[in-house]
């Protein structure tokens, strides 16, 4: 969208939110760079660059405004719903693979070489994988000065800097101050020792019925629950675990993360984004379901509806498997049964273990699982397979190939498998038509209720069928009229 100079102008002059993350914009008098909705009296248009992400506008010299705070916009969601090398690549940043394993090894995950994934992400992002890794870092290293009291050098390594000095000079040239100023600047909220309270900003509108209800409706005892108004749940993290809050808000969902380890901030931070589905622009996925006569009031009586993702797409299978034709209810209880079996204990206030990893599952007794035969066949066939690789489930997962991957896995249907992409690879355009709450959903809006004629009539949902799904549901046992108590 950068390259659209009018379009982006426009969005800057009416100051719409909607296009916060889409683009930034760069003032050449000023040399600093902001979001589109920026409060300040807007620059001359012909003074007005645009770039594609903040790591570009970093690179080309500009410092990120101090009133608008532009690193802190809701991330583009032409990440969640392509699936080409870019968006892989993006998705993996997030999860901090260059941080871990470098450029190096981020293009072996994408099956490139460094040279080639440098020049895709200039292409597309006027950045280069380390800059835009160092873009993250810097982002991270506000967060930790603006709202702990950690010692700088405690920041520096948290955030991801090799050295003091990288991380003074990347916090200056990015935010025009010195760390000690930009800590002066905003008093510390240390509400409790150890815990980070940030907010987590999304597009509007946001229907948060659906999303925490889900939420709050399916979570495994002892990983997940819902109390005093927020959902709380168990992450495990490529430095320790943690404990994330999260709490709808009108304008924001408020978060607070308990980190055994502050290096593991930014991941912590995207997983909980993927989970909540908060990079997702409803604007435009309303705009194309409501075209539809028939799902028209249902997007007009509660717009904004996400998909509820997840913070462990390997997790979220084996939940599927364990839940196949059986209730919500005793989808926990069997979940749960696997976690108290084998998952790793942690000390928390109402919540016990982090969910067991694949690895740590295929040595299950199989006595554990109250299933039928074939279900557990299923399950030893997933964990297996996710164990070893064979099935690739990650952030930077192929969608194609991991669909064809767990069809090939006895016990797997096309539901099972749909409902995989839609909440674990996060594809936008999943679709469960042989689902019954969908089935049964469209039979009473008068639409046909066949699968064969459902995806003739989805075809118009395109690409935004994972969304028109959880609009189905609202309307059966799925639906979820108001947050828990």
């Amino acid at each position: 969208m950068h390259e659209d100079a009018e379009r982006c102008a426009r969005a800057v002059l009416s100051k719409d939110a909607r296009f916060d993350g889409w683009f930034f914009t760069a003032v050449l008098t000023t040399r600093i760079y902001c979001r589109p909705s920026c409060p300040v009296a807007p620059p001359k248009v012909e003074n007005m660059r645009f770039y594609p992400s903040s790591a570009a506008a970093q690179q080309a010299g500009f410092r990120a405004c101090k009133r608008c705070r532009p690193d802190a916009s809701p991330g583009s969601p032409l990440w969640d719903h392509r699936a080409d090398s870019v968006a892989k690549a993006m998705r993996m940043i997030a999860d901090g693979v260059v941080d871990r394993e470098g450029v190096p090894g981020l293009a072996a995950r994408l099956g490139y070489s460094t040279r080639q994934v440098e020049r895709q992400l200039l292409a597309e992002l006027g950045a280069g994988p380390l800059a835009l890794a160092r873009a993250q870092r810097a982002q991270t290293a506000r967060l930790l000065i603006e709202t702990t009291t950690l010692p700088m050098a405690e920041v520096a390594l948290a955030a991801g800097f090799a050295s003091i000095r990288a991380f003074n000079e990347t916090v200056r040239s990015v935010f025009a101050l010195s760390p000690t100023q930009l800590r002066a600047r905003q008093r510390a909220r240390v509400d409790t020792p150890g815990v980070l309270s940030l907010r987590l900003p999304f597009r509007a509108p946001l229907c948060p019925d659906n999303l925490f209800g889900h939420l709050a409706a399916t979570a495994v005892p002892g990983v997940e629950e819902w109390r005093d108004g927020a959902y709380r749940r168990t992450l495990r993290l490529p430095h320790g675990h943690a404990v994330a809050t999260l709490r709808p808000r009108p304008d924001h969902v408020a978060c607070h993360l308990a980190l055994t380890d502050l290096r593991d901030l930014s991941i912590a931070i995207a997983r909980c984004r993927r989970l909540l589905d908060l990079d997702a622009d409803p604007v435009a996925v309303d705009e194309r379901l409501r075209a539809d006569p028939q799902l028209r009031p249902l997007v007009d009586g509660q717009p904004g509806r996400r998909v509820p993702g997840t913070v462990d797409a390997a997790e979220f299978a084996v939940r599927a498997v364990l839940g196949q034709q059986v209730s919500t209810a005793a989808a926990r209880t069997h979940a749960g049964r696997v976690v108290a079996a084998t998952g790793t204990p942690i000390t928390d206030v109402g919540l016990t273990h982090l969910f067991p990893t694949p690895e740590e599952l295929v040595s299950l007794d199989p006595a554990v699982l109250a299933v039928p035969k074939a279900r557990k066949v299923a399950f030893a066939a997933l964990v297996e397979a996710l164990a070893s690789g064979a099935v690739d489930l990650g952030v930077g997962a192929d969608w194609a190939r991991a669909r064809a991957g767990l069809s090939a896995l006895p016990g797997f249907g096309p539901w099972t498998v749909e409902v995989i992409a839609m909440r674990a690879l996060g594809d936008p355009d999943a679709f469960i038509p042989g689902d019954l709450g969908v089935r049964a959903a469209a039979r009473a809006l008068g639409m046909p209720d066949t699968p064969g004629a459902l995806v003739a009539r989805a075809r118009a949902w395109r690409p935004w069928r994972a969304y028109a799904v959880q609009y189905l549901w609202a309307t059966g046992d799925h639906a979820v009229n108001r947050l828990p108590a």
